[in-house]
């Protein structure tokens, strides 16, 4: 049987960087023409821009990036696009936000004079450089399984931590007198993209970030050619993938998100849906009592034949 017949629709993940100071009157058309081609997800639209992942036909996919793309300086706007045998989505929302990837400083205009793209097939041509700076803008779990070699992991818990920790990385480049590159990189580059403007915002202009994020190096760059070492962590039910953008054997516990591999499952602390050797020590009665009835509601959910909303 044909492959084809087992997809239950098509995915695209996108987003794209672009002054848009009239988003709120965009809305209502947005979300008129995605409900009119039966499209489910969430978008989220700003005024540095649009990003969003949403669900349906080829054609109906189409007929919404075609509509995006005719905005002013919209004509880059990309998508990743990926197939479900499951409906992934349940109903279209179109939100308004004060940003579309939360840095935490809603003046702040990720739009606004960003880095250099370099592709991943340039990447290790530039980032084998000594002197360039390469940093891991996504957060401590993620960083946790893997990385390019010689990145400088922030230790950040979300993307709202990193703008404190580059000012205080900004200080010390510049205790020291150096004008170096500086190389940034995140899953699917959004994050990267935004930290650039960021970091050029303080006074630094050779500033880089890989386009279309580790995914696309992962996809295009073979691994006896790669720097890059281990999986990298996505939002979704794979968990974490590697080169070839192959699914990898964690698992994520449901407590604190940390990637979990087959060996950390044999932990003593692990208890699936309620803790894991990480979040262990750091949650209480109370906290293990509530994860213990949604993993209870979640395994009835799937003796039902139904999704919880918990297992998302």
């Amino acid at each position: 049987m044909n492959a084809e017949t087992h997809i239950y629709c098509h995915v695209a993940a996108l987003y794209h960087f672009a002054l848009l100071p009239d988003y709120q009157a965009r809305k209502a058309p947005l979300l008129a023409l995605c409900k009119a081609h039966d499209i489910m997800g969430t978008i989220l639209l700003a005024n540095e821009g649009v990003n969003g992942t949403i669900a349906g036909s080829k054609l109906g996919l189409q007929a919404v990036i075609d509509y995006l793309s005719s905005w002013d300086g919209f004509d880059g706007l990309s998508a990743k696009y990926s197939t479900a045998e499951e409906k992934p989505f349940f109903r279209m929302k179109v939100r308004l936000k004060k940003e579309i990837v939360t840095m935490g400083i809603p003046e702040f205009n990720g739009a606004v004079n960003p880095g250099q793209y370099v592709t991943p097939e340039d990447w290790d041509i530039m980032t084998s450089d000594e002197s360039t700076i390469l940093i891991d803008t996504r957060n401590d779990y993620e960083v946790a399984i893997g990385t390019f070699t010689g990145a400088i992991n922030p230790n950040t818990k979300t993307f709202r931590d990193f703008p404190k920790w580059f000012d205080a990385k900004a200080d010390e480049i510049r205790k020291k007198g150096e004008t170096p590159k500086i190389a940034m990189f995140c899953t699917g580059g959004i994050r990267c993209e935004k930290a650039t403007a960021y970091v050029k915002n303080q006074g630094f202009d050779d500033v880089f970030h890989l386009q279309g994020g580790i995914l696309k190096y992962l996809e295009h760059i073979e691994e006896d050619k790669s720097s890059f070492n281990g999986d990298c962590f996505v939002f979704d039910q794979r968990v974490a993938v590697g080169h070839g953008l192959k699914e990898s054997d964690y698992i994520q516990c449901h407590a604190c998100r940390m990637p979990l591999s087959p060996d950390e499952l044999q932990h003593s602390e692990y208890c699936e849906g309620i803790s894991c050797h990480h979040c262990y020590d750091t949650r209480d009665h109370e906290q293990r009592k509530r994860y213990k009835e949604r993993q209870k509601q979640m395994e009835i959910a799937a003796q039902k034949g139904v999704k919880h909303i918990g297992s998302a």
